[in-house]
């Protein structure tokens, strides 16, 4: 039914007051009944994290599928409480690489050993301490469960923020110079809106590599350690402990009715706000639509209640810290020489730490390992190296065109989005049962038929760059291009490649990054009383950390870091440096 009102231009349904922002107050009863639905539910999860750790053991995690609700909640709240985190990491640290040079020296190498470490790795060194932190408390548990989903979040997201940083376009740059703005005011009003775009896709993809993992976060064993904490990862694991198919696909399908119940209040919102900080001359054509963002838009009460509430970051953003009252400084005249001197100190205390860390990591697995032990390690990751390269050329071949052809349609990136979400969240451990089944059925090869698993992850992480990239690339780009005729490969060589590359490299580097992480679950699997194990790093570190076998765990993640970074400063490091210099848009 449409009620319409009379005045001097005829009737008008109420409908187009609606479109007009009139702030109708059904608008703000609708907006305040979710916010406080949604309130209630993160009181009553966070209440249940700080129960006593012996309510774990009283109340064990079974598959009634009545408690599965509350699994989805817990494992909700780990996740975006990671995701916070992962935020504020990002925010500081990748913002310091890209501003300071010495800082970049530490944190961009110390970003590619931190994103090859498993999940496992992390557990294996964290649940005493967090657990020690909160003796008798949940809380202890949850917070290594969610530093471990953080460690599957933050360093695409940190690559991400540093890439963009990296390639802001010299125009706008010279801009914010000319004008005089300090360092703060250009991040607030430059560097921060033109990154959020791609960032927000890697938010998304964030959030899904936290499903993937998410078994090995919440169903945490680590030699004779045990803690099961309630989530839907921990039903995954005791329903393929129980080789219990209904119970695997119900919390596969717990698992796809939260992902699109987040993408519909978090992230669809969160893509349509983000729109306007696209880099255009021209006006968009099509912009992504979210109901929930236009139901915020209608209301006047919760918009007023979020303008106070982010009032202090208005003025925060608005300060110009270099007009700030400072204490005078004795001015200190330092030539080109002292420069160089300092800079040669600088990274000679660097080396120093490096160095004395190794040392000391090498003095622990020499004590208690052999020199054989060592060469079979950077022979098993070899193995994994080959496997990593050959999986990210095909995920590059298949992903890239079908990235592209989603992020120049946007109505298209609407409907995939979830669906993306979903497929980028199945954890691996799912599919165990069909590969197991699969290569003892037809006698196949593990260490071939058992690499799939690896990439069926963080595969994504490509994808979702790429529709970044490609959803990036300025409308009056595209219309140049069509203007002038310019199709088929010389489009893509001269339009589409130059403009996604350097969204193509953070999600390359990521991919393979995380691949190796998946290497950890992927090439030793299990289902039921059969095993399969392929010959690689990642499962010499699983079968490590199982038995509690610290020093081989250690030596396994040394010889991940060592092949990780090689790796990324002999190919993805270059490829950065060239996107900075050549692929900018200018």
């Amino acid at each position: 039914m449409v009620f319409f009102f009379e005045d001097a231009k005829g009737a008008r349904p109420l409908v187009r007051m609606l479109r007009r922002g009139g702030g109708l107050p059904w608008a703000d009863l609708a907006a305040f009944i979710l916010l406080a639905g949604l309130t209630v539910m993160v009181i009553h999860g966070t209440q249940q994290m700080e129960a006593p750790l012996a309510q774990l053991s009283a109340n064990p995690v079974t598959l009634d599928a009545a408690r599965l609700p509350e699994y989805a909640l817990r494992t909700t709240l780990r996740m975006f409480a990671a995701l916070g985190a992962s935020l504020l990491f990002t925010f500081t640290v990748a913002t310091l690489a890209a501003r300071s040079k010495k800082a970049e020296l530490i944190i961009v190498p110390a970003l590619d050993i931190l994103q090859s470490v498993p999940v496992l790795g992390f557990l294996t060194f964290t649940v005493s301490m967090f657990m020690g932190w909160f003796p008798g408390s949940q809380l202890g548990v949850e917070c290594a469960a969610i530093f471990a989903i953080f460690t599957s979040q933050a360093w695409n997201m940190a690559f991400s923020f540093y890439q963009s940083l990296r390639t802001v376009p010299t125009d706008l740059d010279e801009v914010t110079r000319q004008f005089g703005f300090s360092p703060w005011r250009r991040f607030v009003r430059l560097e921060l809106p033109y990154a959020i775009p791609g960032l927000v896709w890697n938010m998304m993809m964030s959030m899904s590599g936290g499903w993937f993992f998410v078994v090995a976060s919440e169903a945490i064993t680590v030699g004779k350690t045990t803690v099961t904490l309630p989530g839907i990862g921990s039903w995954l694991s005791l329903a393929i402990a129980r080789e219990d198919f209904s119970a695997v696909w119900i919390g596969v399908g717990a698992m796809a009715v939260v992902i699109i119940l987040y993408d519909q209040l978090v992230f669809r919102p969160i893509v349509a706000w983000a729109d306007k900080f696209r880099f255009e001359q021209t006006a968009s054509q099509s912009a992504p639509q979210s109901w929930l963002y236009d139901l915020v838009r209608r209301t006047r009460l919760l918009r007023q209640g979020v303008d106070i509430l982010l009032w202090p970051l208005h003025k925060l953003a608005a300060l110009e810290w270099s007009k700030l009252p400072s204490v005078p400084k004795v001015q200190v005249s330092l030539g080109q020489k002292t420069n160089r001197v300092l800079d040669v100190v600088w990274i000679g205390l660097v080396l120093t730490a490096c160095a004395w860390a190794v040392w000391i990591l090498a003095d622990f697995i020499a004590r208690h390992l052999s020199w054989g032990a060592v060469i079979m390690a950077f022979g098993l990751g070899l193995a994994t190296l080959i496997r990593v390269v050959v999986l990210i050329a095909l995920a590059t071949i298949i992903w890239v065109p079908i990235g592209v052809w989603v992020g120049l349609r946007p109505a298209w990136a609407e409907r995939l989005q979830p669906i993306a979400q979903f497929l980028a969240a199945f954890p691996a451990n799912v599919l165990f049962p069909f590969a197991v089944m699969a290569i003892v059925a037809f006698h196949l090869d593990p260490n071939i038929w058992l690499s799939p698993l690896m990439i069926l992850g963080t595969q994504w992480y490509i994808l979702f760059n790429v529709i970044a990239g490609a959803s990036a690339i300025p409308g009056d780009m595209k219309e140049v291009a069509g203007i002038f005729g310019i199709r088929r490969w010389q489009w893509w060589r001269q339009v589409v490649i130059p403009a996604i590359f350097p969204y193509y490299v953070t999600g390359a580097l990521t991919a393979s990054g995380g691949s190796w992480n998946a290497s950890i679950v992927a090439e030793a699997v299990t289902w039921g009383d059969r095993h399969l194990e392929a010959a690689g790093l990642g499962a010499f570190i699983a079968k490590a950390t199982a038995a509690g076998d610290y020093p081989r765990v250690a030596l396994g993640i040394a010889v991940m870091s060592v092949f990780v970074i090689a790796f990324n400063r002999s190919v993805w490091r270059p490829m950065y440096r060239f996107a900075e210099r050549r692929l900018r848009i200018n």
